[in-house]
């Protein structure tokens, strides 16, 4: 078995077992994880993106988005500020959200807005909705969200977050394919702590982590 594709620890073991896949969870910072074998490749993961009807003139979606937009804003500082919108998808939305609330805005997505000139610049926040589940390498892409945050800056993330083996099972959000990273109030907690962040949960699906440092 391979190692935590989030702290490396040797200590994953099986969690659940479906139909379709083998989820294992990882004792150490609690990250739950499809088998790398039953991931799909970049041109199956783009076709199911490319299914999203994601819309900034969807009053309903851009009121699903407010849910981390608003908590978020409260916390930043006045001023001219720069944020990325980190997985803006096919649609991007929350980054024309916030251009409208008076922030400079950037977007990268790998399929739809792959300008890999923005993940060299820091921001005062960066926002992630939806996206941090489709992580295939999570080490990686942890490090490069907090890389681009300026110290004292904020992370806004939006993803449903895991609880126990029962509650899995059940879980329809462990059944899109592409969603293959399962985040815990926990594995936030241990990252918050490793990574020198404050870490506050905002209703069941919205977390929001300040660099400390």
């Amino acid at each position: 078995m391979q190692p935590c594709p989030l702290c490396h620890s040797e200590q994953p073991g099986i969690f659940v077992e479906d139909k379709n896949r083998r989820y294992f969870r990882c004792q150490h910072c609690a990250l739950i994880f499809a088998d790398p074998e039953a991931q799909l490749s970049p041109e199956q993961e783009k076709a199911v993106y490319d299914q999203h009807q994601n819309n900034p003139d969807d009053m309903g979606y851009r009121q699903f988005l407010g849910r981390l937009a608003t908590p978020l804003v409260e916390r930043l500082s006045q001023g001219s500020l720069t944020g990325l919108d980190f997985g803006s998808g096919p649609g991007p939305t929350l980054s024309i959200m916030l251009e409208e609330m008076g922030y400079n805005m950037t977007i990268y997505d790998p399929y739809f807005a792959p300008d890999h000139s923005v993940l060299t610049h820091q921001y005062d926040f960066v926002t992630c909705t939806e996206a941090i589940e489709h992580f295939n390498q999570p080490a990686k892409e942890w490090g490069l969200l907090l890389s681009m945050i300026k110290p004292g800056g904020w992370l806004g993330l939006m993803t449903k977050l895991a609880t126990d083996a029962e509650a899995f099972t059940r879980w329809h959000y462990k059944n899109d394919p592409t969603h293959v990273s399962f985040f815990s109030r926990d594995t936030f907690r241990f990252l918050a702590q490793r990574d020198g962040l404050e870490v506050e949960f905002v209703g069941n699906d919205v977390i929001l982590l300040r660099k400390t440092q």
